[in-house]
């Protein structure tokens, strides 16, 4: 059997929560394969964070950028939180982002993109690099459109207007753009900010994560004893409870604490086409040393 490391042990560890040797006997179970031992850990009901992304722990800002019927977002990503206070940082990732609004999301045509500076996007980078003495990156970018209506922005304590660590688009389409409108629009960005979403409607939920979902669910009913007609009514109750957990159409609206949020994009006779929801660093993680030790030791023994 191929060996249990200790970077694995704290990798599962640090998605999930549970302890460090319930993690190795999880990744032993799964023959190392980490999906299939974040579900083991779930059915034995040892994960106390199994949706958890990964630990945030990158640098740098997320802005974005408005113009009619279209926004867009982008991370940057620096090795120090300081350089995310550095005003030519703040400038650069101001800049970016207005970049992003008039190419596009694809990074390399961002990169390419030339400032007012007179330098490309790559250039300015590499300037600031060599200015600041860090090391950068232009990590992703989105833009979002509607033919009417608003892309709306939010980003939560913002440094400046549009900068900060996390940032929302979301893209409402309705007859005519309006005040109301936008107010709806960062409404629903504050909304996403705050429940983090994965989806926007039940159709577009990634059928992989509900097969999981729901092989999960069932083994845990399944330990109950119950019958197979109601193992599989419990299972569809439990979906659907996922389904208001993770789609955004299906979740309790924030800002009233009763209403689904389809039922208020309706209401205001407005359509959401889709959102964007960036975090600064998800999904990265730095070198803990203290804990590294930790886990190998566990992870040896």
């Amino acid at each position: 059997m191929a060996e249990i490391t200790a970077a694995l042990v704290r990798d599962l560890r640090e998605k999930t929560g549970a302890g460090m040797m319930d993690c190795k006997k999880a990744l032993t179970e799964a023959a190392r394969d980490m999906d299939a031992a974040i579900d083991w850990l779930r059915t034995k009901g040892l994960s106390q964070a199994a949706k958890k992304s990964g630990r945030v722990t990158a640098e740098g800002l997320i802005a974005v950028a408005s113009a009619p019927q279209k926004a867009s977002i982008v991370e940057i990503n620096a090795e120090t939180d300081f350089v995310g206070r550095n005003e030519a940082f703040q400038d650069f990732v101001e800049s970016v982002a207005k970049a992003a609004l008039e190419v596009g999301d694809d990074l390399e045509a961002i990169k390419q993109a030339k400032l007012p500076s007179g330098r490309t996007v790559a250039d300015e980078l590499t300037h600031l690099i060599a200015t600041i003495g860090e090391n950068m990156s232009i990590r992703r970018a989105k833009v979002l459109t509607v033919p009417s209506g608003v892309v709306a922005s939010y980003v939560h304590s913002a440094l400046r207007p549009g900068i900060g660590k996390i940032g929302v688009l979301a893209a409402v389409e309705a007859p005519s753009e309006s005040e109301a409108l936008e107010t709806l629009g960062r409404q629903i960005g504050m909304h996403v900010a705050a429940t983090r979403p994965s989806a926007l409607d039940v159709t577009s939920v990634d059928p992989e994560a509900l097969d999981r979902e729901r092989a999960v669910l069932s083994e845990q009913a399944r330990e109950s004893g119950k019958p197979e007609a109601i193992i599989e009514k419990m299972v569809e109750g439990r979906i659907r409870k996922f389904y208001e957990e993770v789609v955004l159409l299906e979740q309790i609206w924030v800002h009233d604490g009763e209403s689904r949020v389809a039922k208020v994009v309706e209401k205001a006779g407005a359509k959401l086409t889709g959102f964007e929801r960036f975090q600064l660093g998800e999904g990265i993680e730095k070198e803990e040393n203290d804990f590294a030790a930790e886990v190998a030791k566990a992870a040896g023994g």
